[in-house]
């Protein structure tokens, strides 16, 4: 996400004037698989496009909180966009942290309960 986006969450916030709760973002990433580029389905593409919706939430005082899709990896039915199902979990099907797990905490823990912009 961009600074645009950040700036079309503001706009909807002012727009309806209600907080937003950001739910069920991410991207697919197959365990194990990695790349020095931020490729789709490896795990620093994953961690890469969560951190990119972090910067927009963070950029808007109208975030209030975010939810991201999905805790663990689960099967769905075959398709042509799904490799062996839901990739789009910070842990897989095991409860194994991916990368996105750790950079996830790693904001959270940094955040110590209050949104990253906030100057108190």
């Amino acid at each position: 996400m961009s600074k645009r986006s950040a700036m079309d969450l503001r706009g909807w916030a002012e727009k309806f004037d209600k907080p937003i709760l950001m739910s069920e973002y991410g991207a697919d990433a197959m365990p194990g698989i990695h790349s020095v580029w931020d490729m789709p389905w490896t795990e620093e593409y994953q961690t890469a496009y969560l951190e990119a919706n972090h910067r927009a939430f963070d950029r808007s005082e109208a975030v209030v909180g975010e939810h991201v899709w999905n805790f663990a990896d689960f099967q769905t039915s075959n398709g042509i966009h799904r490799v062996d199902g839901n990739r789009k979990g910070i842990f897989t099907r095991d409860r194994r942290p991916k990368a996105a797990a750790h950079a996830l905490k790693a904001r959270w823990t940094r955040m110590g309960g209050r949104k990253p912009s906030s100057d108190d």
